[in-house]
């Protein structure tokens, strides 16, 4: 297995009922009113739902009521969707409820963190395909860092964090998922600020080397091998980074690719495209202006075999991308959206050669 995994199952008493959309007219619909410091996950987990499971349909829901696609506005009402209540008592007597026992089936990958191990399948659509992730830095390198509020952010945290919420995504359309940079301490966070420490490591427990070629070259050799224990399949790797630049410059996320690399072409015109569709929705007073390019000489770029896209996330240096990183809503919209574009490429795609 790629990750430790257990099924968890409803036990005698409890079944699972679940609300969809379609058995609800609009008027049934659950509105609340967003408090000050109020973020779209902490919104719906106040209601008991799970927040990553609606996230879609809330903001598809409330997208005319929303800044910049993913902001709430404190004192404005705002519309819950139907969602999934797991565990409710069943009052009845025990041969009625022997019968209504009802067993789900999830996957608890423990690298998410108690709080978000959970899985649930939303589709089979990329079951043929393998997925190796890898974000930026890590271990005693934690590549570029800011001050914010007088605390230093380091991007490889956020990388990470990102990494592990495109990971979930992908296997919740039960994708195959190596992560390749791991620490086994952090899974998902919710926090802004996200705490520095350096005691992440390479895939298999290799710890992570100082010098910065050494390091690289344990990915590209990581990768590598593991593409080559999956010839025949459907292979993509995605390597996540924060740029660092002056503070005054804001970037959009943009995207790399190796200049003879086809499906990795496709594959970073795929997410870009999403982005522009995203931006287009959401922010239609703002053009977007990330790209996707060849950019060989990056080490990773030239160096592993799957079809690949390295991309740039914004500059940690800059306030209004510190917004896009720090705030854990926009950061589970950044995965969700590379998600989508992973789902794009994968429609029609083929598995190719080396790259």
């Amino acid at each position: 297995m790629v990750v430790k995994l257990r099924v968890y199952r409803v036990l005698l008493a409890v079944i699972t009922i679940c609300v969809w959309p379609s058995a609800f007219g609009q008027d049934s619909l659950i509105t609340v009113t967003a408090e000050k410091g109020d973020g779209i996950l902490s919104l719906l987990r106040k209601q008991g739902a799970d927040p990553y499971e609606i996230y879609d349909d809330f903001i598809a829901m409330n997208v005319d009521n929303l800044r910049d696609s993913v902001q709430l506005y404190a004192g404005r009402d705002y519309k819950i969707p139907p969602f999934r209540v797991d565990t409710v008592a069943v009052v009845d007597s025990i041969a009625k409820t022997s019968k209504a026992i009802k067993k789900i089936t999830g996957k608890e990958f423990a690298i998410f963190g108690s709080e978000h191990a959970s899985v649930l399948v939303k589709s089979e659509k990329l079951k043929d395909a393998v997925y190796y992730l890898v974000s930026g830095h890590g271990g005693p390198d934690p590549g570029a860092m800011a001050n914010y509020g007088g605390t230093q952010i380091a991007e490889d945290e956020y990388a990470y964090d990102i990494t592990l919420r495109l990971a979930k995504e992908l296997l919740a359309h039960s994708a195959t998922v190596y992560v390749i940079i791991r620490d086994e301490n952090d899974g998902i966070r919710d926090d802004s600020i996200l705490k520095i420490d350096h005691d992440e490591v390479a895939y298999g427990g290799k710890t992570i080397p100082l010098n910065q070629t050494a390091r690289l070259k344990q990915r590209v050799d990581i990768v590598n091998e593991l593409h080559r224990k999956n010839r025949g399949k459907f292979q993509r790797l995605i390597v996540t980074h924060i740029d660092s630049r002056s503070k005054g410059q804001n970037i959009d996320v943009f995207f790399y690719h190796h200049e003879k690399s086809k499906n990795g072409k496709k594959l970073a015109e795929s997410i870009h495209t999403t982005f522009q569709k995203k931006y287009k929705k959401y922010q239609p007073n703002r053009k977007y202006t990330g790209t996707f390019k060849d950019r060989t000489s990056l080490y990773l770029v030239k160096k592993t075999h799957p079809a690949m896209t390295f991309i740039e996330l914004g500059n940690i240096k800059n306030k209004k991308d510190q917004r896009r990183i720090l705030n854990v809503d926009n950061r589970q919209a950044l995965a969700k959206w590379i998600a989508e574009g992973v789902l794009l490429d994968y429609e029609g795609g083929e598995i190719g050669h080396i790259r």
